[in-house]
């Protein structure tokens, strides 16, 4: 079973409009509008991801109490490290990490690359200033990851995993 929606609130629709499907090439399929039980209301903007199963969708609020000045990005509102809340797409095969890798870097976004020995991703920023990852799953999981995920629950001090393979910034062309 995967989720059908992430849904997040966002301070400049048009903003992450440009990101979203100019940049990542999610197509804004629907659009829900009205009242918002608390007062105010809101558009309700999705965009498809693979097919009508999977999207990401945003929330445009007007006039909704608490909404004139909220944080947006996910981590830095609960007073945490940018990488810790991040939203990760996944990618068929190499040659589409590389794409979009390129799309990025096309579109003038900073992109940092780690193969993390397991799978590898790509990262940068959405206009919400939250990170965003596309990902590829290189590895297999075996009896012994399982049991050591399974002990870590229970360690207050587990071992450190190996260090990522590599990690690489890359700069958009000036």
């Amino acid at each position: 079973m995967g989720y059908h929606h992430l849904a997040l609130a966002a301070k400049d629709m048009k903003a992450l409009h440009a990101f979203y499907e100019g940049v990542m090439g999610f197509e804004l399929v629907k659009v829900e509008v009205g009242p918002s039980p608390e007062g105010g209301w809101a558009k309700h903007y999705f965009y498809r991801m693979e097919d009508d199963s999977k999207f990401i969708a945003f929330w445009e609020m007007h006039d909704i109490p608490g909404s004139d000045d909220f944080e947006s990005n996910l981590s830095k509102a609960m007073g945490l490290p940018d990488h810790i809340n991040h939203i990760a797409f996944d990618v068929a095969d190499r040659a589409e990490l590389e794409r979009r890798r390129k799309q990025w870097l096309d579109a003038g976004h900073q992109v940092m690359e780690i193969d993390h020995n397991w799978c590898h991703s790509i990262y940068t920023k959405d206009p919400n200033d939250n990170l965003v990852e596309f990902c590829l799953t290189t590895g297999s999981f075996t009896a012994e990851d399982r049991a050591y995920a399974l002990a870590a629950l229970e360690k207050d001090e587990p071992e450190f995993s190996k260090p990522p393979a590599k990690i690489e910034v890359h700069k958009p062309a000036a």
